[in-house]
């Protein structure tokens, strides 16, 4: 449970008054905040009472590619440790989800947690967009969608938890990128399959033939993920258009399955679904932690928070590291892990009356530095802890992008966990600014693209 009397930001108790799903833009005077007393997506300039949050000085400095992965923190040693036995005294800043994981795997699960460093930054085109868009981005009706948006952080002053939610759903990710990686279903006894995906995503603004608005209207993103491993599976492709409002228009989603040569239309591919390849360890929108319309729940804006999550991955993305040096039984090597302190936003979702999703609810934390959420608390129908989510956070610093070098999912019932992003063994991994056009992203496309 939060402590209220940690709940960060004073102006959220004003903001919890338009919880629901009604959202406006705010003032030109409110906007005026961002890159003064905000950063210029949202997050609290200031430092902590304490130091042990610094102050936002503006992030990482920007690197060379073929300097991503040196980490500039190697010689720091741990601040402490927590673990099954002391987490009681570090609890306030510890999620339901991480007590749990301590608490099931006493002897290996640990909390390195290191000093804080807020890294995060972006192209300075993405500043402009999130002021524009704190005066004119508004939800369309029951939060479906967006009005007068742009491109990226609808909502950098968010007045409710689906603002929130489409932060994260809408943030910064580089414009195009190409990505080998792998999901891993891991087995209780720690056994393991990688399954390799090469994928592509783009946003209509950062395609090479242009933004055209009679094509590109309504459309976030168009996405595709083709199997490359193992044997069974390869040449398996889908094709996404992710729309922006989905009830006005359901996301487009397409497979081609390389053994019938054929493309269908899979409408399917959206909220509980399986997802790919996961072994049903994790549900189409559980993918990148939160995914698609966020029409199925109700979102409450719990508050703001400190708490300890995974930053600054440096350690886990080494390039020298092989996956059976990460993945262990019953939950990665927490001896690659590192956990900084951090502000999250703490928004709770609660499915709605008639609606159906095998989470009845999800407590979604999530970092106010880059809207990515971090960490999420899944519930079934009994109301019990299910599943938990993490994701590695990371600067790409080359590319002015802070994502993930691995979210992992941790089925708490089967003692099986699904870890993903992963790009340690592969020679690309993540590849931002690639040269995309719309013609990759149809069906004849994935077709060529899926020959085994």
């Amino acid at each position: 449970m939060i402590n209220k009397n940690k709940i960060a930001v004073a102006c959220l108790l004003s903001m919890a008054l338009h919880a629901g799903t009604a959202g406006a833009a705010v003032s030109a005077d409110e906007a005026a905040k961002l890159g003064t007393s905000l950063t210029p997506i949202g997050a609290e300039k200031a430092g902590n009472s304490d130091g042990s949050i610094p102050a936002w000085d503006g992030g990482a400095a920007v690197v060379s590619a073929d300097q991503r992965y040196q980490n500039p923190f190697a010689d720091e040693a741990t601040l402490f440790t927590i673990t099954a036995s002391n987490y009681e005294q570090y609890r306030e800043k510890l999620s339901d989800g991480q007590v749990a994981l301590l608490n099931k795997y006493p002897e290996t699960y640990k909390i390195p947690v290191y000093k804080t460093h807020r890294t995060a930054t972006f192209p300075d085109r993405v500043y402009e967009v999130a002021k524009k868009n704190a005066t004119s981005a508004t939800l369309a009706e029951g939060g479906s969608g967006l009005l007068g948006f742009e491109e990226t952080v609808p909502f950098p002053i968010p007045q409710s938890g689906v603002e929130v939610i489409w932060n994260h759903i809408t943030r910064y990710r580089g414009g195009s990128l190409e990505r080998t990686m792998v999901q891993v279903p891991v087995h209780r006894n720690g056994n393991f399959t990688p399954v390799r995906f090469l994928e592509r995503l783009v946003w209509p603004q950062y395609l090479k033939d242009g933004f055209d608005a009679n094509k590109d209207d309504n459309i976030l993103n168009y996405f595709t993920q083709v199997v490359l491993a193992p044997t069974r599976l390869t040449g398996n492709v889908l094709l996404i258009h992710e729309t922006l409002d989905q009830v006005k228009q359901p996301r487009k989603a397409w497979q081609y399955n390389a053994g019938q040569r054929r493309v269908r239309r899979a409408p399917q591919v959206a909220f509980d679904a399986p997802g790919t390849a996961a072994e049903d360890l994790r549900t189409a929108d559980n993918l990148d932690m939160y995914n698609g319309a966020p029409t199925r729940y109700d979102w409450n804006l719990v508050g703001k928070q400190e708490l300890y999550i995974p930053y600054n991955s440096f350690k886990l993305a080494s390039r020298d590291l092989s996956y059976d040096d990460i993945l262990k039984p019953g939950h990665i090597d927490s001896d690659l892990t590192r956990y900084e302190l951090h502000r999250v936003w703490v928004v709770e979702a609660t499915l709605k009356d008639g609606e159906r999703h095998i989470y009845a609810k999800r407590r979604f934390y999530i970092d106010e530095d880059s809207w990515q959420v971090s960490i999420v608390d899944h519930y079934d129908a009994r109301g019990e802890l299910w599943r938990v989510g993490e994701a590695h956070a990371f600067p790409y610093r080359d590319a002015k992008v802070l994502w993930h070098v691995g979210e992992v999912l941790h089925d708490l019932q089967s003692g099986r966990y699904l870890a993903g992003s992963l790009t340690n063994e592969e020679k690309a991994g993540f590849q931002f600014g690639v040269s995309l056009k719309r013609k990759e992203f149809t069906t004849s496309a994935i077709r060529r693209s899926g020959k085994r």
